[in-house]
């Protein structure tokens, strides 16, 4: 499972680094962020690509989610 990092980062950077991760082949993907909205694109992006989405903490200052790709 890749683990991409991107706390502190500013839209549209956390969603561009997962599609880039998924573009190259990745299917499990724990994404580790900071801010609010980011989490909200991120997850917004994930279910326009079909992707199964598993919270694993979410806080009003960290959060973090695992990203599968379902059988597609």
């Amino acid at each position: 499972m890749e683990i991409l990092d991107v706390r502190g980062l500013s839209c549209p950077l956390p969603v561009l680094k997962v599609k880039k991760s998924l573009d190259k082949g990745a299917t499990d993907l724990r994404v580790i962020g900071s801010a609010q909205v980011a989490f909200e694109n991120v997850t917004r992006f994930a279910r326009s690509q079909g992707l199964e989405i598993n919270v694993l903490s979410h806080s009003p200052h960290e959060w973090e989610i695992e990203l599968k790709r379902t059988g597609r």
